[in-house]
């Protein structure tokens, strides 16, 4: 009888030693859902055609200006190296933590977009015509604008509720901290960045639950004003002009948007085959970055804009699907913003190329030469991905088994 207590302490003390050993090699990790692993099999996709395309838009400026026909590639392959980091990041980081940060990277926004106009030029410098930059090119602070006005107006949206359906205490808040950034933004001057604040902040809202009837009164209201004070920046009004009354526009308006068209319609059904642009060697203005898609309808033909047309509409859809599966309504506004930024800043590209749309200088995301968009847009999918992922506990080396721990 002496010897049972004595088998059973051993016993015990093996399983605990089992169970400490399971304790201590059990860890947590996030597993990809099926619309993440596709949006970033679709992202990865669009930045390797990108790469081909900026190289093939970029080589001919490069050469006469920098004296080496890959200068444009291989900055832009610095921020994909960036953006792969920041995608990791982003995804392995839970998304729902960005709520606690929204004031701070709304702040941020808004300090770093101010600077851009106060600081002397040799930190803030003009570059063609617009102050948008800090260290040179090196950050856009209106680019990182969009994850602020996304996170800041998500996290207000779902802490106010049912009040989001009053004017005074609901809209007002977001009308103020929104309307401050698109005077920054169109101070730069940037219009096309205030109309996409402004764009996102109404979506999150309708999403969220707000009445329609303060979004209209609000735009009665505002409309004679805007209209007023458009017309201090001309070229804007002479851009809409442009694509309203071609044969009306001044020639520095309406050249881009001919060469563009030319371009395209060169392009035909196939195109003219990868490198064999003609439009790229100083005809298309900045066939780079604003009228990269002309590049590929050159190119590409009608199969290439209809491809990555396609692409970003699957990364709508993915994007989309991911919103409705989110763990959280804080979440799912935050999937709906980040997957519509970049989306619509795609298919405005696209339209202002084949003339649809009026020229805005808003850039294809992936494709576009610019390393703060590159990156910035790498993190949105990042987040997305971290959305559509689940948290799991691993065993081991490998083996996930919930259970283990019960049994051991």
């Amino acid at each position: 009888m002496s010897r049972n207590p004595s088998k059973q302490s051993r016993t015990q003390s093996r399983a605990q030693s089992r169970a400490a050993a399971i304790t201590a090699d059990v860890r947590e990790r996030w597993r990809m859902g099926p619309e993440a692993r596709g949006l970033m099999l679709v992202s990865a996709v669009l930045i390797a055609f990108g790469l081909a395309v900026l190289y093939s838009a970029s080589a001919f400026v490069a050469m006469n200006e920098r004296g080496n026909s890959a200068y444009f590639l291989t900055k832009q392959l610095t921020g994909v190296a960036a953006g792969m980091v920041a995608f990791a990041v982003a995804a392995k980081f839970d998304a729902e933590k960005l709520r606690e940060w929204a004031w701070p990277i709304m702040w941020f926004t808004i300090v770093t977009m101010a600077a851009v106009l106060f600081l002397p030029e040799r930190i803030a410098p003009t570059i063609h015509g617009s102050r948008r930059f800090l260290f040179g090119a090196s950050f856009q602070p209106s680019e990182f604008g969009k994850l602020a006005v996304v996170v800041w107006v998500a996290m207000l949206v779902v802490k106010k509720g049912d009040s989001l359906r009053r004017l005074t205490k609901g809209l007002v808040p977001f009308l103020v901290i929104i309307g401050l950034l698109d005077v920054l933004a169109a101070l730069e001057p940037d219009l096309s960045v205030a109309m996409l604040y402004t764009l996102l902040m109404a979506l999150l809202l309708f999403v969220g639950g707000a009445r329609m009837s303060h979004f209209v009164a609000l735009a009665a209201m505002c409309l004679p004003m805007a209209l007023t004070k458009i017309e201090k920046w001309r070229y804007a009004v002479a851009r809409i002009t442009a694509f309203l009354h071609p044969g009306n526009a001044p020639a520095t308006v309406s050249f881009q948007l001919q060469q563009s068209l030319i371009a395209v319609g060169s392009g035909e059904l196939t195109g003219r085959g990868f490198g064999k642009g003609m439009q790229q060697a100083s005809f298309v203005p900045f066939p780079y970055s604003d009228f990269v898609a002309s590049v590929v309808g050159e190119e590409w033909g009608f199969i290439g804009i209809a491809g990555i047309t396609i692409a970003f509409a699957l990364y709508a859809l993915l994007g989309f699907r991911i919103a409705r599966q989110a763990r959280s309504p804080f979440l799912q506004l935050v999937a709906v913003g980040l997957t519509f930024t970049t989306v619509l800043t795609a298919f405005l590209h696209i339209g202002v190329v084949i003339g649809l749309l009026p020229t805005t200088g808003l850039t294809l995301p992936f494709v576009s030469f610019g390393r703060s968009n590159l990156v910035l847009t790498m993190l949105f999918t990042g987040i997305l991905v971290n959305i559509g992922s689940n948290k799991e506990r691993v065993i081991g080396s490998g083996a996930t088994d919930p259970l283990a721990l019960a049994t051991a």
